[in-house]
């Protein structure tokens, strides 16, 4: 009886040590967990953008067409630089066409100029551009391709300046984050103006040139500072308008003579009907950089003109468009693409006997087969959304894709290649 007793003593002291060590455990687990949640939000999600850079020594080629889905992988940095909590700290939201129904931005029709940066190697600072302070080409762990980050405090700007025209639009990817996480007023510049060398890097510092510009900025909050010979001229600043960090963002400009609209991924930030003064024309564009921030930019195009939808489809009986955008090798078409897709629509809608012929092209990164096949399922997809979201009938559509197999440009920069891949309409 006493052997029975002592056997059950032991029995429940092990049950009871056994519930303390799982009780124990529990809770060193839950305290695990929120100190590595605090250390992630202490460390600031450009930690994370940089995760993936340690280790990479190579060029790293990519264009809009992967030749295998592994590539893509390999770009986008999943496998060991991809930790499950980097990617976690910044949850990316699909956006679909709809919320894109007041974007009315439509890119220009002449590429000037476009850089993805897959040119230059991982680590190097791009040939085309200059800078007083410093930058590197990298990739990340939570967005494809090749970046420019821009790091210090100072200046980068284009290494040959700019040559624009009255009308013109600029556009880039951004991921914006703050170099310190308890930093909440970090912010960069982004400034166009008429410089009188624009090989200068730094003329005038803060108000450069004599013949006028408009500095802006982006971060926590956006704002600007227009100016001209006789000095500052108006101003404005939205408190509502602010970057994510670690989130990725399309940042639009648009340039009409004296008007100036600038676009948040569907967002309109400001109109500017009169920020200009008549005759003004850009030279010189630059990021300006302070240290409290550490941007990161990619698919940089500048393009003149607006495409004249309606004469180049009905009168000429073909339009190219390079205002309907994917992925790399994917065949979605992205919510900025609305204001292209609109006007399209509206010709469409004008001219209801009208029929057309949607035709994919790409450049020649990739096999010749993968392109083609990719080619084919994008001018579907634009098909697609035309009659799902713009009430274009279907029938009076059709699709093709042709590949790598009729450029218009050598694909030998990026900027050519960014003019090969292009969507045609044509009359049918």
């Amino acid at each position: 009886m006493k052997t029975s007793a002592m056997f059950i003593t032991f029995v429940l002291f092990c049950l009871v040590n056994s519930a303390s060590a799982q009780f124990n455990l529990q809770e060193k687990i839950k305290n695990k967990t929120l100190n590595r949640v605090e250390n992630k939000v202490d460390q600031g999600i450009d930690k994370g953008l940089d995760a993936a850079e340690d280790g990479v020594t190579g060029k790293n080629k990519k264009g809009d067409n992967t030749e295998t889905e592994k590539a893509e992988e390999e770009n986008a940095g999943i496998g060991e630089a991809a930790k499950p909590e980097a990617k976690a700290a910044v949850p990316q939201e699909k956006q679909s066409m709809q919320t894109y129904s007041k974007y009315d931005f439509i890119p220009g029709e002449k590429v000037l100029f476009f850089d993805d940066f897959t040119s230059t190697a991982i680590g190097d600072f791009p040939p085309n551009w200059n800078t007083n302070t410093s930058g590197e080409v990298v990739t990340n762990n939570l967005y494809a391709g090749n970046w420019f980050k821009l790091m210090g405090e100072g200046c980068v700007a284009l290494e040959e300046g700019l040559k624009l025209p009255d009308n013109y639009t600029i556009e880039f990817d951004v991921v914006y984050s703050p170099k310190e996480a308890d930093n909440v007023a970090a912010e960069f510049g982004f400034y166009l103006y008429s410089a009188n060398n624009p090989k200068d890097l730094y003329e005038g510092g803060a108000v450069p040139g004599e013949k006028g510009g408009i500095k802006m900025s982006f971060g926590y909050r956006s704002t600007y500072s227009a100016y001209d010979v006789s000095g500052y001229t108006i101003d404005g600043i939205k408190e509502d308008a602010a970057m994510e960090a670690g989130k990725k963002y399309r940042l639009s400009f648009w340039v009409q003579k004296t008007r100036l609209r600038v676009y948040l991924d569907q967002v309109k930030v400001f109109d500017l009907p009169k920020v200009f003064i008549p005759g003004f024309q850009a030279n010189m564009m630059r990021f300006e950089l302070w240290e409290s921030a550490v941007p990161m930019i990619t698919n940089f195009r500048i393009a003149a003109g607006l495409p004249d939808m309606r004469s180049k489809l009905i009168t000429e009986g073909k339009l190219v468009s390079y205002g309907i955008y994917f992925d790399v090798n994917k065949d979605v078409v992205k919510p900025e693409s609305y204001g292209t897709l609109k006007g399209i629509a509206d010709v469409l809608k004008e001219n209801p006997t009208v029929r057309v012929k949607i035709v994919g092209h790409t450049d020649s990164d990739g096999a010749d087969a993968a392109n083609l096949d990719l080619s084919k399922r994008r001018g579907a997809s634009v098909k697609a959304e035309l009659a799902k979201n713009f009430g274009i009938d279907a029938s009076r559509l059709e699709s093709d894709g042709l590949g790598e197999t009729k450029p218009v440009a050598p694909n030998d920069t990026p900027s050519n290649k960014a003019m090969n891949r292009r969507v045609e309409f044509i009359k049918l």
